[in-house]
């Protein structure tokens, strides 16, 4: 990999390893305040910052600068050539990191408590607003850049398709343009000028209705990249090859056409949006599961080819020839368990009866750390093992603790994530900062299940600890060697020479617009007809 495009690899990367530590160590401080320990820091002002911290650093930040680094090395390595316009991808690094900082002072001086959905009337300081849309416009030119790279190879390689990793992160790129106009909409127009004090009142519906437009496909801008690892890079790592390269092509473009319009199955219990796009929306999520188990399907087939080319002759044998001890197999592996039952909590999420018994309980903040939490979170701290040695030229340090630290995570997320989804079906609320509320008698039934978050908790922090222990030993005092080669993995069956309908982004990103325009334009015209009434906002701390 050229110098210069592992050192913007590298910079993205770090930012993204940095703000994961922070995340985590605000995620400590909230597991250990839903336990009701008597600790000299805790307050309800406390809690309700490293909940706005954590939900911030750990889904936009660390998601975002690690996807950008990712997508450059997946784009130069894959179309063996340099990444283009390299100026303009620092400058977008730049804009992506001032406006992180500027969000995370705002959060860390107490004037954003907002939470990480930052819904009106809560309001927070401009710099919060203004910090994060910057973060946004840095990862469009990272975009821009990942699509001009495509495009410069495409005119040398005419009718052929792209690798099939740089498939996946155009894909992500594609779905994050369409996503992120919803936020960007919700920002200019709604949050930043009443912020600034332009405006005295704001629209709390229609913000939300523009935020879950992003909100949603957000998921799926983590799970993406993660998917392009599934594909590409494990089965290789494993010592196998993929099974299906048409598959895989089909799940991106399934994610790119599905990921948006399905926004309001977060909103079913808001007033003003008719049932009947409520309904479609759910119909069109439940569409969505269906990539997600071809996935499961093909990767799952994938890793069995591996197994049995190690000699694994019976049913399931072939499980133990594995490399269980490769950090970037075990978290894969053991963030695709954790998936799985995510996934399940979803399409219970995304049915109207269920959803109304589950929401706003703990139930969702359980469910959530099973999709970014373990699909993503894991998922791309196992590629920064195999990646970090190969961006740096360094040796992997501390290699004990970073065959140790997926399984404390999968330990850690089963008690975190279990114990929340039980106590959530009890009527536990999320986001609450004193789970005995006052002593009730109801809060006691649940109080044995937060002591098991807590645990839970501390067995993710201790693993993110061992992980910061080994990016941070591996950047400073790893010792050179020489640079391992990014390898992708080869498909069973050659791939076709000639670019296919699934290789026509273009068309696929209008069906995608298409469909946008069909689940959104109407409820939202119909919204702004209505007669509505702004609300001032509200800071609580």
């Amino acid at each position: 990999m050229s110098d210069r495009t592992g050192r913007l690899a590298l910079a993205n990367l770090w930012v993204a390893i940095l703000a994961f530590g922070v995340a985590s160590a605000m995620a400590l401080m909230q597991a250990l305040s839903r336990a009701a320990l008597d600790l000299p820091w805790r307050s309800a002002k406390m809690y309700y910052l490293s909940v706005t911290a954590h939900g911030t650093l750990m889904a936009l930040v660390f998601t975002t600068f690690f996807i950008m680094a990712f997508g450059y090395v997946v784009a130069e390595r894959t179309l063996g050539r340099a990444v283009p316009h390299r100026a303009l991808a620092w400058a977008g690094y730049w804009i992506a990191l001032a406006g992180t900082l500027a969000t995370v002072a705002a959060i860390l001086s107490g004037k954003a408590t907002v939470l990480y959905t930052f819904y009106p009337p809560l309001k927070a300081h401009p710099a919060f607003y203004i910090g994060a849309t910057l973060l946004v416009v840095g990862s469009w030119i990272w975009g821009f850049v990942i699509i001009r790279s495509y495009l410069a190879w495409k005119r040398e390689h005419a009718g052929q398709p792209a690798p099939l990793a740089l498939h996946g992160m155009l894909a992500t790129v594609i779905v994050w343009l369409i996503a992120t106009v919803g936020v960007a909409a919700e920002m200019l127009f709604l949050l930043i000028p009443w912020s600034l004090g332009l405006t005295k009142t704001v629209d709390p519906e229609l913000a939300r209705m523009l935020f879950w437009y992003f909100g949603h496909p957000l998921v799926y801008f983590w799970l993406l990249p993660a998917y392009v690892v599934w594909y590409a890079v494990l089965p290789k790592v494993a010592g196998g090859k993929l099974f299906s390269d048409p598959l895989a092509r089909l799940v991106f473009i399934l994610f790119i056409v599905l990921s948006t319009p399905v926004g309001f199955h977060h909103q079913f219990m808001d007033p003003g949006i008719p049932a009947s796009w409520k309904l479609f929306h759910a119909v069109l999520t439940f569409g969505i599961l269906f990539p997600s188990f071809v996935t499961a399907f093909t990767v799952t087939a994938s890793l069995e080819v591996a197994g049995r080319a190690k000699g694994a002759t019976g049913l399931v044998d072939w499980l133990k020839k594995l490399p269980w001890g490769d950090p970037l197999v075990a978290s894969v592996l053991l963030s695709m368990l954790l998936f799985a039952v995510g996934g399940v909590g979803g399409a219970i999420n995304a049915a109207y009866g269920m959803n109304a018994v589950v929401h706003n309980t703990a139930w969702i903040q359980g469910h959530f750390h099973l999709t970014v939490g373990s699909a993503t979170a894991l998922t791309f701290m196992g590629t920064a093992y195999w990646l970090l040695p190969r961006l740096t030229g360094r040796e992997l340090e501390l290699g004990l603790l970073a065959k140790v630290q997926p399984y404390l995570w999968f330990i850690g997320m089963v008690l975190f994530s279990i114990s929340n989804h039980i106590t959530g079906l009890m009527g536990m609320p999320r986001r609450i900062y004193d789970a005995s509320y006052g002593g009730s008698a109801v809060a006691h039934a649940w109080r044995g299940l937060t002591d098991v978050s807590a645990v839970g908790g501390l067995f993710l922090f201790t693993s993110a600890a061992f992980f910061m222990l080994v990016m941070l030993g591996t950047g400073l005092a790893g010792k050179k060697s020489a640079p391992q080669p990014i390898e992708w993995a080869e498909p069973l069956e050659p791939v076709s020479p000639r670019a296919g309908l699934l290789d026509r982004y273009g068309l696929w990103t209008v069906v995608a617009v298409v469909l946008v325009l069909i689940a959104y334009a109407v409820p939202l015209w119909q919204h702004l007809q209505m007669q509505r009434f702004g609300s001032p906002g509200f800071t609580p701390f």
